[in-house]
C-alpha cells in the first residue's frame, strides 16, 4: 500500500511541476480565465486539483490550424531564428562587415608598400651625404 501512495504522491509531483513549467512559460496574457501568477499560486497551494485545473481551463488557446508538434510552438506571428547563425540578415550583417574590414585591410597593406616603395626610390635616388654610412 506503501508504495501505491509513493507512485501517486510521484504522478502528482510531476503533474504539478509540467503545469508549473506550462503556466510560466505561456505569454503574458495568453492564459485563459485568470491571469497567471493567480495560476501559478493555484498549481502550488492545490498541487493536484490546481494542475489539473490549468491543463483544463487554464492553459493558452490552441492557434488556428493544426498543430505540428510541441516543437513547431504554436504562436501565429511571425517565427524568430533559434540562433544568430540561422538569421539571415545576420549573416549578411557579418558578411558586409568582413568584407568592409577586409577592404580597409587591404588599402592599409597597399598604402604601406606605397610607402615603403618611395622610401626606397628616394634613398636610391639621393647621393649619399656626409653623415650617412655606405651600405655594402
Amino acid at each position: 500500500m506503501a508504495r501505491l501512495y509513493m507512485l501517486l504522491f510521484l504522478i502528482q509531483v510531476v503533474l504539478a511541476a509540467c503545469a508549473l513549467i506550462g503556466c510560466l512559460s505561456a505569454e503574458d496574457g495568453a492564459t485563459r480565465a485568470l491571469p497567471r501568477i493567480a495560476w501559478v499560486l493555484i498549481i502550488l497551494v492545490f498541487p493536484l486539483v490546481g494542475s489539473i485545473a490549468w491543463f483544463v481551463a487554464g492553459r493558452p488557446a490552441p492557434a488556428d490550424g493544426p498543430q505540428k508538434g510541441w516543437l513547431a510552438g504554436g504562436g501565429t506571428g511571425p517565427r524568430r531564428p533559434a540562433a544568430p547563425d540561422d538569421d539571415p540578415e545576420f549573416l549578411k550583417s557579418i558578411d558586409e562587415r568582413s568584407h568592409r574590414d577586409d577592404a580597409a585591410l587591404f588599402q592599409r597593406w597597399e598604402d604601406d608598400l606605397r610607402r615603403r616603395e618611395d622610401e626606397l626610390r628616394h634613398r636610391e635616388g639621393d647621393p649619399p651625404r656626409e653623415g650617412d654610412r655606405p651600405e655594402v
